[in-house]
């Protein structure tokens, strides 16, 4: 007796940890990365590798598991209700109390914790686990095809449809947030640059060009000696010329210092410097980031006028602006973007043509971007006029104070903290 109980005991004892393993396999491949585990596959581990398989048909590994998991449930229940009339009776009281027991071990050895253990490491168990389900959906193939006959024509009866492979696709959206929560797997300036690059078919060059009333240019209308004087106090290489008012396109400053020094300064003309000068390349507005890199390749150019649909001149940008919106800043010999930005105790100062997009990024700010693309622009918008000095109001749950006015535009603003 003793031995038949002892053995009894110990079938029941297996037949919970079965359950709890397929209950184990069930979690941990059902709530694995798939991303991660098809890594894995690629660098050669074999338990990932039928893991992927088994995902592949995720019916048929389902059929299975629960096949199993099932089998070794109802029989665990079984066989305490054998060890409890064998050794206590037939009373429906013994009877009922011994099913309380078999349900409290199935619950807690057998269910609860086992998905609590496959849900917390799946990637480690997945790969295992799948070392026992493959052989097992071989041997069990006809009977899971028959289970899922039914399966498949309940969920057809009811119109519902199934398509695992979906699982696999995601939009940017997703991409987003994947790579926002991966934590320290990725350091955090290649993660901004990833972001940024999902971003370059939303941004457009009218974010990150440089407004035309910040554009420095020469006319050629001005003495000689007043445009090398302007030329060698600009801080940027390429300059922009004019000829009444109209863009003829724009001259390197190092050509012309060549030309200085070739001619002594003293046989240099308006022609000469007409010959230096690179015809315009203009961009419309609305160009994406993503399509503009295509065009300046393709073109073979570095820098573009950007016009509205009636020819309006409306800013430059240049390759180094897109590829900045990449990477980030990398140019410090010239004014940047940053420099428009100026830390206080309660805030920060900035120029009311920084565009809002750098401010959401550079403050962590919540400032809408599907209206103006400036701060000035942003704030005539919500006020519906063009403010005064020293103006304070409250805007997107955020303090703003106007500090300079000048030619009917906000030149100077404050942003609270």
């Amino acid at each position: 007796m003793d031995f038949n109980l002892n053995f009894q005991l110990t079938l029941l004892a297996v037949l919970l940890v079965l359950s709890a393993f397929f209950a184990i396999s069930e979690t941990s491949l059902m709530s694995v990365n798939r991303y991660r585990l098809k890594h894995l596959s690629k660098q050669g581990n074999v338990g990932a590798k039928l893991a992927v398989k088994l995902l592949n048909e995720t019916d048929k590994l389902l059929s299975v598991i629960l096949l199993c998991n099932n089998f070794a449930n109802a029989a665990a229940a079984a066989l305490v209700t054998l060890i409890v009339v064998e050794f206590f009776g037939t009373q429906e009281s013994i009877i009922f109390i011994g099913t309380i027991i078999t349900t409290f071990m199935i619950v807690i050895f057998s269910e609860i914790s086992p998905k609590v253990i496959g849900a917390a490491h799946p990637e480690k168990l997945a790969p295992y686990c799948s070392f026992i389900l493959y052989p097992l959906l071989k041997v069990f193939y006809p009977i899971v095809l028959f289970l899922n006959f039914f399966v498949l024509g309940f969920l057809k009866l009811v119109n519902i449809k199934t398509n695992f492979n979906q699982k696999d696709l995601i939009n940017m959206d997703e991409l987003k947030s994947i790579i926002s929560e991966s934590g320290t797997f990725i350091p955090q300036k290649n993660k901004s640059i990833f972001l940024n690059l999902i971003d370059l078919n939303k941004v457009t060059i009218d974010e990150v060009m440089m407004p035309h009333t910040n554009v420095e240019s020469i006319c050629l209308k001005q003495s000689i000696d007043e445009i090398l004087e302007k030329v060698i106090n600009s801080n940027y290489r390429q300059m922009v010329v004019k000829d009444n008012d109209e863009i003829i396109g724009v001259i390197d400053s190092k050509k012309l210092l060549k030309l200085v020094v070739k001619e002594q300064n003293d046989g240099i003309t308006h022609e000469s410097l007409r010959e230096l000068i690179e015809p315009p390349y203009f961009i419309p507005s609305g160009t994406t980031i993503y399509k503009q890199i295509q065009y300046f390749q393709d073109n073979q150019e570095k820098k573009g006028f950007i016009v509205n649909e009636h020819g309006d001149f409306l800013g430059l940008v240049s390759l180094e602006d897109l590829l900045e919106e990449i990477i980030g800043e990398f140019n410090t010999d010239i004014p940047s973007k940053l420099s428009k930005i100026i830390t206080e105790d309660d805030g920060w100062i900035v120029d009311g043509a920084i565009s809002i997009r750098d401010l959401n990024k550079k403050l962590n700010l919540k400032l809408p971007t599907s209206g103006p693309i400036t701060i000035s622009g942003l704030i005539i918008e919500f006020l519906e006029n063009i403010p005064e000095t020293n103006t304070s109001f409250k805007m997107h749950e955020t303090k703003f104070e106007i500090i300079n006015i000048y030619e009917q535009t906000i030149k100077k603003i404050k942003i609270y903290k």
